[in-house]
């Protein structure tokens, strides 16, 4: 195997980019500007000149890199074609192709999305390290997902694998999701769920709590209430684990992996929302599964640069 890889994850505002040994060490991270005019038409482009002037300025041989890989905000099948990413202008078309023309001097390109490449980057050397299968829910803006199972990503037959913020876990929700469906997972554990469900039950009880004294407040300020004890808080996040340990439950019945990740914003709370989530998932998983650890993601917002190198490096 050659000596270097790049990981590469474009995201909305900025692409993330790294320079790896082919045996995990992280040598070099930075970003440049993800230019979302023409379409997107700029965005490979320039990562593939950040790629030749990381070369230059490392005085490393294409002939030493064993591959590119990209994570991108949406779906991608196992052919590397991405089927539309909004947020960046894309429409259909292979990322394989598009970078190996612009860079054939290093072939071997993979792509996948984010939320999976994420999990492998964890798997590979963060939260998950030593595991051969993990599921990680991302818990942000809102919430997603990746599926990695023997090491590889699983995309899905649509590069739909991993839509966990998509599991109805409320089929008596009336609200809709942004999705157009009602009672998805992401309307109560992402960052804006778990406020909007806390305006509900607050409207519900008649319980002392200092968000009733707010206009408004975040999901952060929730999860440090409920960590000092403040019941209704802790009612609050309490829910929000009882919703995300159903959803891993039957994430278990179909792909049963070894451990669970929690990465995104909210896995800043740490153990006030790890703790329900064991508690409500070994409640309510199949007894072969119900051990299955779940753990706080380690790499944070560099799980994506790791996951993609890690792509590249089986051929």
């Amino acid at each position: 195997m050659k000596p270097y890889a790049f990981g590469v994850d474009i995201g909305g505002a900025t692409v993330k980019m790294g320079l790896f040994t082919t045996k995990g060490k992280l040598l070099d991270k930075w970003e440049i500007p993800t230019r979302t005019e023409r379409d997107g038409g700029n965005i490979l482009p320039d990562v593939a000149k950040a790629i030749v002037s990381k070369l230059i300025e490392e005085d490393i041989s294409t002939e030493d890199v064993e591959g590119i890989g990209i994570g991108v905000p949406g779906p991608v099948g196992d052919d590397h074609t991405v089927y539309r990413c909004v947020n960046l202008g894309w429409g259909e078309f292979n990322i394989k192709g598009r970078m190996n023309e612009l860079l054939p001097q290093i072939p071997n390109v993979a792509a996948a999305n984010d939320a999976n490449v994420a999990a492998l980057g964890e798997l590979w050397q963060g939260a998950a390290k030593d595991h051969k299968s993990a599921v990680m829910f991302t818990l942000g803006t809102g919430v997603g997902g990746g599926v990695v199972l023997n090491e590889k990503i699983v995309a899905g037959a649509n590069g739909g694998a991993g839509e966990v913020g998509h599991m109805t876990v409320n089929p008596y929700e009336s609200v809709p999701c942004g999705c157009g469906k009602c009672g998805c997972l992401e309307q109560y554990a992402s960052a804006n769920g778990i406020v909007r469900m806390a305006k509900v039950m607050l409207a519900a009880s008649d319980k002392y709590s200092a968000l009733r004294t707010m206009d408004s407040f975040t999901s952060k300020y929730i999860c440090d209430l409920a960590r000092n004890g403040e019941e209704m808080a802790m009612d609050i996040v309490d829910r929000c684990g009882s919703y995300l340990g159903r959803a891993m439950s039957y994430v278990s019945c179909t792909m049963d992996p070894e451990i669970y990740v929690i990465g995104g914003g909210m896995s800043r709370a740490g153990d006030i929302v790890a703790n329900s989530i064991k508690r409500y998932y070994h409640r309510y998983a199949f007894h072969v599964s119900e051990k299955t650890d779940v753990v706080i993601a380690q790499l944070g917002n560099d799980a994506g640069i790791y996951g993609a190198a890690r792509m590249v490096l089986d051929g």
